[in-house]
């Protein structure tokens, strides 16, 4: 029963990811993609590590661990109430569905390109992604310990010595794999202002400079490959302390109480609404008046380019993982292999799918296919990645047949419930992503957003973005019913969870 709803499922994505392909705009404009290229790879190969402004890496890494830091304190008393409060559940999905881009347009109106803009960027979505995640690690926490304590026990003190200590040493594995991200966030800021390696990054591929690019990458590559060595538990509160003295001071923005004071009871209040009576009729007609453009013209169209470039990556990303899960396998790669496979796949994965985008954009123009591509081999990477963890937890018959005969029918069937599990999972995050290539000039929700945040219609580019959210609402609602019918719910759906090798 179940192998065949697997089996309709992925046939219904498929068929849907084609239908989305049928209308996308997938082609190709550069007038010499093979050229450029081939003056990428030149760049690749000739790294100029002598370019490196090291203030860049240093405000990198400074942003990340300040903004993870504050979003995991956060996001961990959101968690105690999550399960509770409908409110608190509410707002950490509105806060974890709104990307970091986004959220660093809109406090660059308040702080300018200062630290606080770069910090709380990471810190408010992070804030809401740990609240889910950290919940759910405290309701799936083993309550024996609870059980035995003397009755009377308060209920603080009942999480702080039963609960929490069962969790702990999951939530340092997420919170070390969220700085990680943090990382790839902060490299991504870069390319709205602020002082990061992404701000280099952006100038560098603008311009052609592929060595000096190439260097900033490799960089990079080393703090997120070195992560385990710089970022130890016992090294973090130097980590931070450092990183609070070393963020770079602020360009501009002025006065941020009262940029705050404008931005919330002016600047994103809808027009109709500024100086009108809202006991008024007339003046709840102007607003659907004014509403109703934005619905049909950018809301309606953004969101259907957001969902279109988002199943195709999604299948994507799936058929990518099937095909890249043997190379971080010991029973496939060997024991020579599987090290080159994970370097490989730790490369691609921690390249952000906006950097790849961006460099995809200049080498085949502007279209949907730079986006999908990003998306589909970065999601790709990191399922692959998982997938191979699971495929080397699995007890393997003696007489268990080789190569192709034991990928297509021992392994990959008994880890397609798995596989779905995960994509079902990164559904939500891809739909999410997608919005925010509308930066770039794909015509997806972020597109408005950008335009509206450029003419200064921050009450127009709010909706746009709770739109964003809604879409984000959906997706994962929808993840979730299917995850459930399927009976997949209850597999592993992030880093941590996955088998340890």
């Amino acid at each position: 029963m179940n192998r065949l709803a697997f089996g309709n499922t992925s046939l219904l994505f498929l068929i849907s990811a084609l239908l989305c392909l049928a209308v996308a705009d997938i082609t190709v404009t550069a007038l010499n993609p093979w050229g450029e290229m081939l003056r990428l790879a030149r760049g690749m190969l000739r790294p100029d590590f002598l370019s490196i402004e090291a203030w860049s890496v240093v405000w990198t890494v400074a942003f990340a661990v300040v903004g993870v830091g504050i979003g995991a304190t956060a996001g961990f008393l959101l968690a105690i109430a999550f399960p509770h409060f409908a409110a608190v559940r509410v707002s950490a999905m509105v806060l974890r569905s709104i990307h970091e881009l986004f959220w660093a347009l809109l406090l660059i109106q308040v702080f300018g390109l200062g630290p606080a803009t770069g910090v709380l960027a990471i810190a408010i979505p992070y804030a809401g992604i740990f609240a889910k995640v950290f919940a759910e690690m405290i309701e799936e926490a083993d309550l024996a310990a609870e059980r035995v304590l003397p009755s009377g026990t308060s209920a603080i003190s009942a999480f702080a010595f039963a609960r929490l200590p069962e969790v702990a040493e999951r939530f340092k594995t997420y919170t070390l794999y969220r700085l990680e991200c943090g990382l790839r966030s902060t490299l991504v800021l870069g390319f709205v202002g602020l002082p990061t390696v992404g701000f280099h990054l952006e100038s560098y591929f603008k311009q052609g400079q592929y060595a000096e690019a190439a260097a900033l990458l490799g960089v990079f590559y080393l703090l997120i490959g070195t992560r385990r060595l710089w970022a130890r538990p016992t090294a973090v509160p130097l980590l931070v302390v450092g990183s609070l003295l070393l963020l770079p001071e602020g360009i501009g923005g002025g006065s941020s109480l009262s940029n705050l004071a404008r931005f919330v009871t002016h600047d994103i209040v809808p027009a109709p609404l500024r100086t009108g009576d809202l006991d008024s009729v007339a003046t709840w007609s102007a607003f659907a008046a004014w509403l109703q453009p934005i619905v049909w013209n950018k809301v309606l169209p953004g969101a259907w380019n957001t969902i279109v470039l988002a199943q195709i990556a999604l299948v994507g990303m799936g058929i990518l993982a099937l095909l890249l899960f043997p190379l971080v396998s010991r029973q496939f790669a060997g024991r020579i292999g599987q090290p080159a496979g994970r370097v490989l796949l730790v490369v691609v994965r921690s390249t952000p799918e906006y950097v790849l985008a961006y460099v995809l954009l200049q080498l085949l123009g502007p279209s949907m296919l730079p986006a999908i591509v990003a998306l589909a081999v970065h999601n790709g990477a990191i399922v692959g990645y998982l997938m191979g963890r699971h495929a080397d937890a699995l007890d393997y018959r003696a007489d268990a047949p080789k190569g192709l005969n034991l990928y297509a029918y021992d392994t990959t069937p008994r880890l397609f419930g798995q596989f779905l599990a995960y994509n079902l999972y990164r559904w939500e995050i891809i739909v999410r992503e997608s919005a925010i290539f509308g930066i770039l000039g794909v015509a997806t929700l972020g597109y408005y957003v950008d335009a509206a945040i450029s003419e200064l219609r921050f009450d127009v580019a709010v909706v746009l973005i709770l739109a964003t959210v809604g879409l984000c609402a959906l997706i994962d609602g929808l993840s979730r019913r299917l995850r459930y019918a399927l009976r997949i719910s209850t597999l592993a759906t992030r880093l941590a969870d996955a088998p340890a090798r």
